[in-house]
């Protein structure tokens, strides 16, 4: 192995560790603490647009990254250089609630991080194929298992680390902490400079190879192969959105009626995916791979495609998860934990090949490029899933003590709307307290919310009042209001929530609140073991498992689309002094 190898991995893992120990924290930072710094907590559908957006932009960014790193400043200096911008990125994020526009602070600091990454990501994966030439060309499968190895070693440590520091310690903390060790990731590969085979940037050459035949080729034949792996993150990276939110209604309790029972935390399930890169990256190599390769030749575009249908079932098992949780069931954890056995191994057929596969197909001069648009796929595949996310969410009717006009826009006549009390004063006010007086004699006789609820009236407007069980904590009531057409702004409900599920006492949230007045914002009668909030629109057009079923088929879609384009593809490799070899 090359001398400068250790510098790298170390320099990985360290920086791994930060971005996936915020990314870890972010969704259920924005959906339960956000608004105790000044902001406004976000519903599950707008948090997880927010996280898409985010990873998004830290994927597209690497373009512009390669641009100048292959171009201008070569790839060492350009990853020295935007570290430091990643280092105030977690800065700003550490600081955020300190004097205010927590918003503005939010922003920044994911800004600088996106920034900060683009000139990381394409380069340093290139900069470890850089390492080797066509004397040691065949380490280099094992190389990227090792680079992969350490991304996850990283992960793993954060992803269990972080949410546990931000419930008993708060998002300073939680936010900090990366920011350290993305300072010693930038140490680390400054202590390795001596030891690296630098290539310089081409400058002109490196333009001129972009715009050649060849170098469009490379890129145009690589293209439809971005989008299909597009569609695999947009499914991947829900695990740090809405497998979290959707484990927060699972039983997450491990080792139940013995002296080592313990229970995890939501966002710690994640840690899962990194841990069984670790053990399963060596089973592939050495096991799997080797058995498939006796039966056919298992090239790295057919790796791809197995990958590609593997995931499919990964979602279809949370989706019937989430069936279960719908039919008013808590499916213990271990649903999930499935589903990410599933999903790793797709990862490994799919994100470590197409590392080594997008390096070997890049000529000499474009290596970097080549690494950033492959990580474009993330941002094509987060893009499709903040996209869905917005376009699912309900918009809210913003109230205040003065009547809103209503659906009708005229003043002074029955549909108008007033919030007052923390509640809504409208034609259907009185409808939805006579149902949310029989959702809490049930619960206060059963303890646990009614699967159904007969006998609702109609509302005002004609239209039956509508029972929604979210799960085991939350039910609703809905009236399709003053238009008549159920899942719009005019949508009137009341929402019932366990206060069980609310924040442990002695949690940095709990103490939060308590410190600013805001446990019992809903106003609730302390003895009711429920909590009631009116709303005005809200919530989201694809509930439940409808959600995952939805991302299922289209994973199924791609898969099946991926098999044309893999046997048509013609394989052309470049490694750095050969010439490209055709296969």
């Amino acid at each position: 192995m090359p001398s400068g190898i250790p510098f790298i991995i170390s320099n990985e893992a360290a920086e791994r560790f930060s971005f996936y120990g915020m990314k870890a924290a972010l969704a259920v930072f924005l959906a339960h603490y956000f608004g105790v710094l000044g902001g406004d907590n976000m519903s599950e559908a707008k948090a997880t647009s927010y996280v898409a957006f985010f990873t998004g932009a830290v994927y597209l960014t690497p373009l512009f990254g390669a641009l100048i790193a292959d171009a201008f400043f070569g790839k060492y200096r350009t990853i020295i250089t935007l570290s430091i911008v990643y280092c105030l990125g977690h800065l700003c994020l550490a600081f955020m609630g300190v004097g205010g526009a927590v918003e503005l602070w939010l922003l920044a600091g994911l800004g600088l991080i996106a920034i900060g990454a683009g000139g990381i990501k394409p380069c340093v994966s290139a900069h470890v194929g850089d390492q080797f030439g066509k004397n040691n060309s065949h380490l280099l499968p094992r190389i990227f298992n090792i680079f992969y190895f350490s991304i996850n070693t990283g992960a793993v440590l954060s992803n269990l680390l972080i949410p546990w520091i931000l419930k008993w310690h708060g998002p300073h903390w939680a936010f900090g902490i990366p920011g350290v060790l993305m300072a010693l990731a930038t140490l680390f590969f400054w202590m390795g400079r001596r030891q690296f085979a630098h290539i310089p940037a081409a400058g002109r050459p490196f333009l001129n190879e972009i715009a050649s035949r060849e170098g469009r080729n490379a890129i145009a034949k690589l293209l439809p192969l971005v989008a299909f792996v597009g569609v695999f993150w947009c499914l991947f990276d829900q695990t740090s959105s809405m497998f979290v939110f959707q484990a927060e209604r699972m039983d997450r309790t491990f080792l139940a009626g013995t002296r080592f029972e313990f229970e995890v935390l939501p966002s710690q399930i994640q840690a899962f995916n990194p841990f069984l890169i670790l053990v399963l990256i060596p089973i592939f190599s050495l096991v799997i791979y080797p058995l498939f390769g006796k039966v056919f030749r298992l090239t790295p575009l057919r790796k791809i495609g197995i990958g590609l249908a593997i995931m499919v079932g990964s979602f279809t098992v949370a989706a019937l998860a989430q069936e279960a949780i719908d039919r008013g069931e808590t499916p213990h954890v271990s649903w999930q934990l499935l589903a990410y056995l599933i999903l790793t191994s797709a990862e490994i057929m799919v994100s470590i090949v197409c590392l080594e596969f997008f390096y070997t197909q890049a000529p000499k001069r474009m290596k970097s490029m080549m690494m950033a648009i492959f990580l474009s796929s993330v941002f094509i595949g987060n893009g499709v899933t903040a996209l869905v996310n917005i376009a699912i969410q309900i918009p809210t009717v913003e109230l205040n003590e003065t009547a809103h006009p209503g659906f009708d826009g005229a003043a002074n006549t029955d549909d108008d709307l007033t919030k007052a009390d923390k509640t809504i004063t409208s034609p259907v006010a009185d409808h939805l307290q006579k149902a949310a007086d029989r959702i809490t004699a049930a619960y206060r006789e059963d303890e646990k919310f009614p699967l159904a609820l007969d006998g609702l009236p109609d509302d005002p407007w004609g239209n039956p009042l509508r029972y929604q069980y979210d799960h085991v904590g939350k039910v609703r009531v809905l009236s399709n209001g003053p238009d008549g057409e159920p899942m719009t702004r005019w949508d009137l409900g009341v929402t019932l929530t366990e206060k069980s599920n609310r924040e442990e006492e002695g949690t940095w949230l709990y103490e939060a609140k308590r410190a600013r007045g805001m446990l019992e914002a809903t106003g609730d009668d302390p003895s009711n073991p429920l909590t009631t909030r009116y709303t005005a629109g809200g919530g989201s057009r694809l509930e439940g498992a409808a959600y995952y079923w939805f991302f299922t088929k289209l994973m199924l879609v791609t898969a099946i689309l991926f098999v044309p384009f893999a046997m048509l593809y013609k394989t052309r490799t470049y490694l750095q002094g050969d010439a490209a070899r055709q296969l």
